[in-house]
């Protein structure tokens, strides 16, 4: 007769066989594969065993075939215990509420830790950290991704160089490193102005400095535009005249000051597709959420799909916890937005003024906003595949000044 070591996790029960030789009864039993054990014969009509929970049924349809009489004496294991405990109304309550309020208590910021910044902007990252949400006594799972929160407060507060953000249990960890602000060089430190990049001479204004250059002139980079070299005159005094040489004034070293900006040139490669598609997003939306664990998840919010007839899905979950530990249950939130798909076919004439127009955007914002767009030029155009594909010639006006700092020990 086998004992299996599960009987107390699946449960099992005492039986009692009363009936002439009760022992041919649990030997039955065995010959129909029900595991027995603990067999013990208390009188000559009277036998005791073992048998598991789910034989009971197979059990009894071998007694039925026979006259021995069973009473079940005993019952054993967790399905038992778990029955006889539910059972018990107030102590069940009392547990679930017990875990309510754990779990409760799991999932919510009990502390906010700031390290490596100065307490100025530790305020500051605090401050915004609020404004996000994030503050003891915050919901875990209705928090954006650390991600989302790290991308926020570098734009928020220009101070931080990098922000690391984690959340372990109940608390929520927050590393900064402050920018390291490089202080300008001494305005009054002497230098010279050279070009940055070749071009021509469009405008030029020295309020400081030996001017090297003129209006219309051609430079290349690391041409001298201004000096800041001040050059001494000979002087001659009349009254030694005779005894003595011409002295010659120590040159003078000034930090040079100029507006200069000139005439320079960029070749841009654009491509252009005579049709595409665009997707847009009408504003429409409907927010869903889940219990998920693994690849099931169960709507607990927002049911039903929204009537529309393409749908963009966005989803980020938070996972639930129990005191320090994570479970592997998330609170999901699903937005389903809106979306149309549009076609735009275009003209050749009209995919080369779009080509001109994202060529001068994107070298606008390689420049910056202080450099002038003056002319453009289509050097070389051609179309294939469906696509046109431009080569432009762009005219700007743009400061080309580089300081250069003066080494006066030369």
């Amino acid at each position: 007769m086998k004992h299996l070591n599960s009987k107390t996790v699946t449960g099992y029960v005492t039986i009692q066989v009363k009936g002439t030789a009760p022992e041919m009864f649990f030997q039955k039993c065995a010959n129909a594969g029900i595991s027995v054990w603990d067999v013990k014969k208390r009188a000559t009509d009277l036998c005791e065993g073992n048998i598991k929970l789910s034989d009971i049924k197979q059990m009894k349809h071998i007694r039925r075939k026979t006259i021995y009489k069973i009473t079940f004496t005993g019952k054993n294991g967790y399905p038992f215990f778990i029955r006889r405990f539910l059972k018990k109304k107030p102590l069940v309550l009392g547990l679930f509420f017990s875990v309510l309020l754990f779990f409760f208590l799991s999932n919510i910021i009990w502390e906010v830790k700031i390290s490596g910044v100065p307490k100025d902007i530790e305020e500051k990252i605090d401050k915004q950290l609020v404004s996000y949400g994030i503050h003891p006594g915050a919901w875990l799972f209705s928090l954006d991704p650390p991600t989302t929160i790290q991308q926020k407060l570098m734009k928020d507060v220009p101070e931080l160089l990098w922000a690391g953000v984690d959340q372990k249990g109940t608390t929520f960890y927050l590393e900064g490193v402050e920018k390291i602000v490089v202080e300008e060089a001494d305005p009054k430190q002497p230098r010279n102005l050279v070009a940055a990049k070749k071009g021509v001479i469009m405008n030029l204004y020295v309020s400081k400095g030996t001017t090297h250059v003129q209006v219309n002139d051609y430079v290349e980079p690391g041409d001298i535009l201004v000096s800041g070299i001040l050059e001494g005159e000979e002087q001659l005094d009349e009254e030694e005249s005779e005894t003595e040489e011409r002295e010659q004034q120590d040159s003078e070293f000034v930090a040079a000051e100029a507006e200069i900006t000139a005439n320079t040139w960029y070749e841009v490669s654009v491509t252009v597709p005579l049709e595409f598609n665009y997707e847009e997003i009408t504003g429409n939306q409907k927010k869903k959420y889940y219990l998920k664990t693994g690849d099931f998840q169960l709507p607990i919010w927002g049911f039903g799909e929204p009537d529309y007839s393409e749908i963009h899905r966005e989803s980020h979950g938070n996972n639930l916890r129990f005191f320090k530990w994570e479970l592997p249950i998330e609170i999901v939130e699903t937005i389903l937005s809106e979306k149309t798909y549009n076609k735009v076919s275009r003209t050749k004439e009209e995919a080369i003024q779009a080509g001109i127009d994202q060529a001068i955007i994107q070298l606008q914002n390689e420049l910056g906003a202080d450099a002038k767009i003056l002319s453009e030029k289509v050097l070389h155009e051609s179309i294939e595949h469906g696509k046109v594909n431009l080569t432009l010639f762009v005219s700007v006006e743009e400061n080309i000044v580089r300081v250069e700092p003066l080494n006066q020990g030369d």
